[in-house]
């Protein structure tokens, strides 16, 4: 039997905390639903998932579609786009079969890759071993999930590069459902015809734009990611802030920019240690340019966002001045400033 290998290769890093990462779970057990009603999807597809962020990692192997079950999806630090795709055509070197002079091999890999920021490493030397090997042999569509992503960067791998304006939760159905519909497109051109050309369904009613690679677009760093951690669970958590901008009157347009509160997560600690490069940088933001004030998510401690005089970690506290650092120990007073400092902040 020949296979159609089906991998999806999803960005888990940490500014797809909250609602994206919850939309993209739930968007794969309905692609899995989907496909499991279709029997040419039935007959031919395989499914692979993999998660990166500073790191890869394979959350599940190359099922047959009858026996695949989603995983949860993780959350790590980073963007290593091009470590990623190394990692990818590693395996696809390993599973998906060729074809010989004896037998014919599978058809050609489908990988949908989803990303909703910049690589945080150099993926040139990734980018040119996909040119040069595995272009031409398998099927790859990136999917931009929001405006934060340099297209241009990833038209240099695939003229299929698919804008995702996420707004509400019917709109991720309806873009699962086109992610569905085009692998059912596509096991039925190769199962009725043994066709290998890529069928996309059609975006039109859907969110969704056939991005023009050819044009150079702005990349900026939309968002602003903290890690801390729950002073009585230990456990770690994110807090995510928003960049928005907003003019003031008689100074001419002038538009200052900070980050605004979109919620604090708690995450799983292993698979954020396994999923994030250790030789990530920190970078600083300075807490004047944070909008909203987070309470822990772990413990619902009021006050998430203090930061460790000793070890310059963040953690929660709550009423008790008395504030016990859960990174490096020290017990200290709390005390409060109005003058802004700099805190860390992750690769995002």
């Amino acid at each position: 039997m020949r296979r159609l290998p089906i991998y999806f290769l999803i960005d888990v890093s940490e500014s797809m905390v909250g609602e994206p990462i919850e939309n993209v779970q739930k968007g794969m057990r309905n692609i899995i639903q989907e496909l499991r009603t279709d029997p040419y999807a039935l007959e031919t597809a395989f499914v692979s998932v993999v998660a990166f962020a500073g790191r890869p990692a394979e959350l599940s192997p190359l099922t047959e579609l009858y026996k695949f079950y989603p995983p949860i999806i993780p959350i790590g630090g980073g963007t290593a786009v091009g470590r990623a795709l190394d990692y990818l055509m590693d395996h696809i070197d390993r599973e998906v079969k060729k074809t010989t002079a004896d037998e014919k091999g599978d058809w050609k890999p489908i990988i949908f890759l989803f990303t909703d920021g910049t690589p945080t490493d150099d993926p040139r030397q990734a980018f040119d071993r996909w040119n040069r090997k595995y272009r031409r042999h398998a099927n790859l569509v990136v999917i931009s999930m929001g405006d934060n992503v340099d297209t241009s960067l990833f038209g240099q791998l695939t003229e299929n590069v698919i804008r995702f304006n996420a707004s509400d939760e019917t709109s991720y159905k309806a873009f699962f459902k086109w992610v569905s519909d085009s692998i059912r497109t596509t096991s039925m051109s190769v199962s009725e015809i043994g066709s290998e050309e890529l069928k996309l369904a059609p975006v039109d009613g859907i969110n969704l734009e056939k991005v023009d690679t050819s044009r150079q677009v702005k990349v900026d760093e939309n968002f602003a990611v903290i890690l801390g951690k729950c002073a009585s669970t230990k456990r770690p958590y994110l807090i995510k802030y928003a960049k928005r901008g907003s003019s003031i009157e008689g100074l001419g347009g002038f538009s200052p920019m900070d980050f605004k509160l979109v919620g604090a997560y708690p995450i799983e600690e292993e698979s954020y240690k396994n999923l994030t490069d250790p030789g990530d940088s920190t970078r600083q933001i300075n807490i004047g340019e944070l909008i909203g004030d987070p309470v822990c998510p772990c413990c619902g401690n009021q006050y998430a966002l203090v930061m460790c005089g000793h070890c310059g970690k963040i953690f929660c506290v709550g009423d008790d001045l008395k504030a016990h650092c859960p990174w490096c120990g020290t017990e200290s007073r709390l005390s409060f400033t109005d003058e802004g400092f700099d805190i860390g902040r992750t690769n995002g």
